[in-house]
């Protein structure tokens, strides 16, 4: 089974989930966003999979969402999505592709939801949060 994530090495939410799947048996394939963002068209099939909105995938923290005034409801998806590609750091991550679905993995134990063999055992997040997955 191939096992796509969208992710970014700076943060720990995703770090947690690449080693979530790497413990499932599974390598997959890491896209870093930021360097190779999704075209406009895969992340409209992202959002779509992911039952979400366009603003739904809005990250908040720690990008330019204040400064270009995102949360104004004028802006349309389309003009949204020109946003994310214009700053990738915009994408809320990480997302992670799997045969089983499409899932935003905030928190990363989401991930298990979609995983092939979700059966990882114990799992240490980063910030020493236990996770017993069957």
């Amino acid at each position: 089974m191939t096992i796509t994530i969208y992710h970014n090495p700076d943060c720990g939410t995703s770090r947690n989930t690449l080693a979530m799947i790497r413990q499932s048996g599974v390598e997959p394939e890491v896209i870093e966003y930021l360097r190779t963002p999704p075209s406009p068209e895969r992340l409209v099939e992202l959002i779509a999979a992911m039952g979400m909105t366009v603003r739904d995938l809005l990250r908040r923290k720690d990008t330019p969402y204040a400064e270009l005034r995102l949360d104004d409801a004028r802006w349309s998806d389309g003009e949204l999505i020109d946003f994310m590609m214009a700053h990738p750091i915009l994408i809320n991550r990480p997302i992670v592709v799997t045969e089983k679905g499409v899932r935003l993995c905030r928190p990363s134990e989401a991930v298990l939801e979609i995983l092939p063999n979700p059966h990882i055992g114990r799992f240490v997040k980063e910030d020493g949060e236990v996770v017993e997955a069957p």
